[in-house]
């Protein structure tokens, strides 16, 4: 059975965005970005919501960066994507679709089937598979800055207990902390 699995960039104060918008401090350095490639290499399958779908479709035409930054983009456009959206009209990737509604049943269905992880992306939508008791495991990033307000990465009204597997500390300050929900 695939994990799924919910991985966030955040500010110390727990943002992924500040209230502008803005995650230009949110960049990780070669050591973080490969770290990160090798969390990413077992995912097969990429649940976005329509926000976090537009910042990612980044990585499906890049063609230049340093070595590091080419492989996470191979990684990214070899995996399968579903983008959960009432809005979008159209996709800007490969091997990408839209569904209308976050269906819980659909995700225990795809988990059971997989032959790989799949990574839920983007707050909002994580927020949904925390409430439906669907993420197995949680990698937060926090950077060392507090922006004070924005996108929170978890939501305020989301109460799960935790089991610490592992920490990790980076150059720049940036820790890795890698949970999974008891339930």
């Amino acid at each position: 059975m695939a994990k799924l699995i919910y991985s966030a960039i955040t500010s110390l104060d727990g943002y992924v965005a500040d209230e502008d918008g803005k995650f230009d401090w949110a960049a990780p350095g070669a050591e973080l970005h490969s770290f990160i490639n090798e969390l990413e290499r077992p995912v097969g399958t990429y649940l976005y919501g329509r926000r976090m779908y537009e910042v990612m479709s980044y990585w499906e035409t890049v063609d230049s960066g340093d070595e590091i930054e080419r492989d996470y983009a191979q990684l990214w456009r070899a995996a399968d994507k579903i983008v959960y959206s009432t809005t979008l009209e159209t996709v800007s990737s490969a091997r990408t679709r839209i569904e209308r509604t976050f269906e819980p049943d659909a995700i225990e269905q795809m988990k059971a089937s997989a032959a790989s992880d799949i990574s839920v992306g983007g707050p909002e939508l994580a927020g949904h598979a925390l409430r439906a008791g669907l993420v197995d495991e949680c990698h937060l990033f926090l950077n060392p800055i507090v922006v004070g307000a924005g996108t929170p990465a978890l939501p305020s009204d989301l109460r799960v207990e935790l089991e610490l597997l592992d920490e990790r500390r980076f150059t720049g300050g940036v820790v890795h902390l890698h949970y999974r929900p008891l339930r």
